[in-house]
């Protein structure tokens, strides 16, 4: 059983608040539905790219589902996010596969490089960090995706090569 602590809605120290008017449209089209709460907290996650805490207590009094029991939903499935992530999210392959192709020197040089822990997310709110079980990628192994895209047959240098390039590309588009 996987147990989270709720973290505190706040990126660089500034609180969160997410516009939960927009949640209305979800429960017109769930409201009096047997088998709603996953769809719900899938909705609520697509608009937000999190579960914001306030939401809970909306889908509870709308589903009359006690707050801990949605809570309990959320935090079984590893797709639920209780709290905001960065840009790009970068997943680690830590499957079988991966693992003996030395997954962890990449998880290691990336949380090296991005100075956060596995699960964190950079000071800038630019990338999160995330080991997985499995990306289903097993002929490419080790391997990392972030977002849509793919990088197999990584080294630990190689990963933060992607990420640097990345960086920079980040920064001329802001510039």
């Amino acid at each position: 059983m996987r147990i989270h602590r709720i973290a505190k809605e706040k990126v660089n120290g500034i609180q969160l608040e997410a516009d939960l008017t927009q949640l209305e449209a979800l429960f017109t089209r769930y409201r009096n539905k047997s088998g709603s709460l996953i769809p719900l907290l899938q909705g609520t996650q697509h608009m937000f790219g999190y579960i914001p805490s306030k939401a809970f207590e909306m889908i509870s009094k709308e589903t009359n589902i006690p707050i801990a029991d949605i809570y309990g939903v959320a935090t079984f499935y590893a797709q639920f996010r209780l709290h905001p992530v960065g840009k790009n999210v970068i997943k680690v392959c830590h499957g079988t596969a991966c693992h003996v192709q030395n997954a962890n020197s990449i998880t290691d040089a990336i949380k090296g490089e991005l100075d956060v822990k596995d699960g964190g997310t950079t000071e800038d709110g630019f990338f999160t960090l995330e080991s997985v079980a499995c990306l289903g990628c097993c002929s490419l192994a080790p391997v990392m995706m972030i977002g849509e895209n793919t990088y197999g047959k990584l080294t630990g240098k190689a990963s933060v090569k992607v990420i640097r390039e990345m960086k920079k590309e980040n920064i001329s588009n802001t510039q």
